[in-house]
């Protein structure tokens, strides 16, 4: 099975001849090095600074816990992300011969319309999901941060959180994607491999299995869909705007998460606590499927105003 595409034609067939399937794998090895490297650092340094300096957060005794869950915490758990644009930037260099921005797009530049109509399209569509989730459980407080220090700190969580959602489309419909599709012409390698990887890793042991498989099927959706819009326009422009707006929604506005509700303005019932039935998660998931569809639909209908991949960038 194969799929024919002009502008994905082009960056699939982009990289040179030293992207090997051993190159490939050296290459990862050198960036969760660096990933896993820098995630280190956070945690102890940033525990041993949150000890000393008596920092705001929970008491419980459980150090690292609590260094995570406060407000320092979480903004230092997204610094931990940039060990995988240093881990890419090594690899393209030293083991593939190419920069970096080479991962971007066949034009080597980030598709910036394209960015802003997945931002929006996820933004509206998550509003969507988050409306048929309050519909199925309305248990929404007011979240602990106030309004003025939400205001101070909203331009530093977005930039942080495009470094995460950035450095994981640079990997996984980056990096993987684009070295799998100039070996393989097949998809199930090239597109479902890396999707499988990313979903996998959003495994929370904290939450029951019914939970665990519907946020799986709905980032499993999510997944191909970012996989879809490379494929539509052969850059991550749109993926990376995509990716950023579903994180925002629950870093900024409506957190599910207990770990990560610091800044949120409203906290919902978070998915890893009791009190969910098997019939709650499939309702979630079904959510999921249906906001994902719908983020479909706005940036790939030819009526839509969202329409990605309608401008083409010519390579360097």
């Amino acid at each position: 099975m194969t799929i024919e595409n002009a502008a994905f034609e082009g960056y699939r067939r982009s990289p040179n001849e030293k992207t090997t399937l051993l190159r490939l794998s050296f290459g990862s090895a050198i960036v969760i090095a660096f990933w896993m490297a820098m995630t280190a650092l956070v945690l102890f340094a940033g525990t041993y600074v949150y000890i000393v300096w008596h920092l705001p957060g929970p008491s419980t005794g459980q150090y690292m816990q609590d260094f995570l869950a406060s407000p320092v915490g979480i903004l230092s758990a997204l610094t931990s992300f940039a060990g995988i644009w240093t881990g890419l930037w090594v690899a393209m260099r030293f083991v593939h011969g190419e920069p970096l921005s080479a991962l971007f797009g066949a034009s080597r530049r980030i598709a910036r319309g394209d960015f802003l109509k997945g931002l929006i399209a996820v933004l509206i569509t998550s509003l969507f999901s988050e409306v048929l989730l309050y519909w199925m459980q309305p248990e929404i407080a007011r979240g602990p941060i106030a309004f003025s220090s939400w205001l101070l700190f909203l331009i530093p969580i977005v930039l942080l959180a495009f470094l995460q959602t950035s450095s994981e489309e640079m990997l996984f419909r980056g990096y993987l994607l684009r070295g799998l599709a100039y070996r393989f012409k097949s998809p199930w390698i090239w597109a479902l491999l890396p999707g499988l990887l990313f979903t996998s890793l959003h495994w929370n042991s904290a939450s029951t299995l019914a939970i665990n498989a519907c946020v799986l099927v709905s980032i499993g959706a999510f997944a191909l869909l970012l996989t879809l819009l490379v494929h539509v326009t052969g850059n991550l422009g749109a993926g990376f705007g995509a990716h950023l707006g579903n994180n925002l929604t629950g870093f900024l506005l409506i957190s599910h998460q207990e770990g990560y509700n610091g800044f949120a303005l409203l906290n919902a019932k978070p998915l890893e606590g009791p009190g969910w039935t098997n019939w709650d998660a499939v309702l979630i998931a079904a959510i999921g499927i249906v906001s994902t569809l719908l983020t479909m639909l706005l940036l790939l209908h030819r009526r839509s105003p969202l329409r990605v991949g309608t401008s083409r960038q010519s390579p360097r």
